[in-house]
């Protein structure tokens, strides 16, 4: 499975870099655009020394803890949301009869590895943050332990939306609005947001898992919000029940997908 997803992959990416001028220029293009979030938290901390009680680098490290995992898994994921348009142009036949899985040739059609950028940005807001706070080494586990547990739940998020699509056939921009959103949900401090959003992203979304409650075991800080303790280690858990409810949902959008006989 791994290697048939690294082997379409490389097939698009080669492709790619026939044109080597611009797959360089796309990459830079990525860096770039990902730096405007970065930009905008600069410019927020020009103005103001704390964000709900956090100071630069704190947010830095949750923005780029949360983002690390985003990117990858835009870059290596994201490809899902085009199965809206797939089953209304009735190229999704196609996909179903390779020996391959759908969810693999749908996640590496026209692989793009120019947001490669964007990961490099992320993992360097993330290194600084880690180097400029004074953390407790002993708590520096937890670190790739939130990354992946991002990585699953943005994957998972994504696999959702795509299953929405049989049923919606249409309507990339909900799925949309569960991925990027949460994307853009996660970059800040949950302290920002009001008491009955952060409780939905907790324990209906578990988007609280990403970054937030992880990352504040991480800080050493307290929950705002008053949240158990223990929770600060859930994230594996809620990201294993959001994949299996993600590949059930996949399963059966699959089975009663009819095809258009074309």
């Amino acid at each position: 499975m791994v290697r048939t997803y690294f082997l379409l992959a490389w097939t698009w990416t080669r492709a790619a870099a026939a044109y080597p001028a611009s797959f360089a220029l796309m990459i830079v293009l990525g860096f770039v655009t990902a730096g405007l979030d970065v930009a905008v938290i600069l410019i927020v901390f020009a103005n103001t020394t704390t964000l709900a009680g956090f100071s630069r680098e704190e947010v830095l490290f949750l923005y780029g803890a949360a983002s690390v995992s985003f990117t990858i898994c835009d870059t290596f994921v994201s490809n899902i949301d085009r199965i809206s348009g797939h089953i209304k142009a009735g190229t999704l036949d196609t996909f179903l009869i390779r020996p391959a899985g759908a969810w693999i040739q749908l996640a590496t059609d026209r692989f793009n590895a120019n947001r490669v950028g964007r990961i490099a940005l992320a993992g360097v807001m993330l290194g600084y943050a880690l180097t400029a706070l004074d953390l407790d080494a002993r708590r520096m586990w937890m670190v790739p332990v939130m990354v992946v547990t991002g990585i699953v739940i943005f994957a998972s998020l994504w696999t959702l939306a795509g299953a929405l699509q049989f049923v919606l056939t249409d309507a990339p921009e909900v799925g949309n609005a569960f991925t990027y959103g949460s994307q853009q949900l996660t970059q800040y401090p949950f302290s920002i947001y009001a008491r009955d959003l952060v409780s939905g992203v907790t324990y209906v979304l578990p988007l609280a898992f990403v970054n937030w409650q992880p990352g504040l075991y991480v800080l050493g800080r307290d929950d705002p919000f008053g949240t158990p303790e223990f929770t600060r280690f859930l994230g594996p858990a809620a990201a294993l029940v959001l994949a299996v409810l993600a590949a059930l949902a996949w399963r059966q959008g699959i089975r009663h997908y009819r095809s258009t006989g074309s």
